[in-house]
């Protein structure tokens, strides 16, 4: 499957930005289940370079603007061909062993019931049948719904609440596999939903690492393993390190942000991907939540 990616986001800022420096993790690498075949990042309309691989094995870049700035749009945009591997990433080429995503964050701390709850899984079957029950589990117990969460929520606080949103699915998920010694690691990037054009914010998932087969991908909003419906950019051991743009800005006032994501499958051929670019750019903007 061809997928066709366009992510902007927007930063106003009510007073001029006098330094902006932003973290971009917007460029995806090749993995066994996808491959980039074409893909840029631009801010305010001008290439950023140069992307470098990082000790993940994943592409980052820093943009930095020290004059006065009012508004800041970032976008990501291209063509990745992605393939159906049943969840399976195997081992990307990066220099952090697997034991790093054992770490505890305070957004992954787990509580009590965090904890009793990844215990009370069945044993039999090995860790990747442990893993799909976890992620069940997860989804049980804490129901999709939008607004009741952000990004500061923690996986004790959403799992408490019983509510929240892609990211406090995987947030609780990682907490729970790190506190039976289950390396676990969070991951952004781009679903396409069935039928048609799809209008979203980026979406969250989990890589757990399984003996034997590797890193493997859960998405416990949806109750699967990572299809070639998804498209991976960036991991990291919570939302906050694998969040694909973060920075710093030294400005009076407030600073407002649009995010918007529009991801379809492309059609064969040079002429109709350029159509279907100029289609996906028509529509109108929408602002997005994680």
């Amino acid at each position: 499957m061809k997928l066709l990616v366009r992510h902007q986001t927007i930063y106003h800022y009510a007073a001029s930005a006098g330094r902006v420096a932003m973290r971009l993790k917007l460029t995806p690498i090749d993995t066994r289940a996808q491959k980039v075949l074409d893909w840029q990042v631009s801010v305010n309309g001008d290439p950023v370079e140069p992307f470098r691989r990082n000790s993940f094995g994943e592409m980052e870049a820093v943009w930095i603007r020290h004059d006065r700035l009012d508004d800041a749009v970032i976008v990501a945009e291209g063509l990745v061909e992605t393939c159906d591997t049943n969840g399976m990433l195997g081992r990307l080429n990066g220099a952090v062993p697997p034991a790093y995503f054992l770490r505890e964050t305070r957004l992954t701390r787990a509580s009590d019931a965090i904890r009793a709850m990844a215990r009370s899984l069945p044993e039999a079957g090995g860790t990747l049948a442990r893993l799909h029950a976890l992620s069940a589990a997860v989804s049980d117990a804490v129901a999709y719904r939008s607004g009741v969460t952000n990004s500061s929520t923690t996986a004790a606080d959403s799992f408490a609440l019983g509510a929240g949103v892609c990211q406090d699915h995987a947030q609780i998920f990682i907490a729970a596999a790190r506190s039976i010694g289950i390396a676990a690691r969070y991951v952004t990037g781009y679903l396409l939903a069935r039928g048609g054009v799809a209008l979203h914010e980026t979406h969250a998932w989990v890589e757990a690492l399984v003996p034997d087969l590797g890193w493997v991908g859960f998405d416990p909003s949806n109750r699967v393993c990572v299809t070639e419906r998804y498209l991976r950019l960036a991991s990291g051991l919570d939302a906050h390190a694998a969040a694909p743009i973060r920075g710093s800005v030294t400005v009076a006032g407030d600073i407002w942000i649009d995010a918007d994501v529009r991801i379809a499958q492309a059609e064969e051929g040079v002429e109709e991907r350029q159509l279907q670019r100029q289609q996906q750019q028509s529509l109108q903007p929408t602002t997005s939540q994680g």
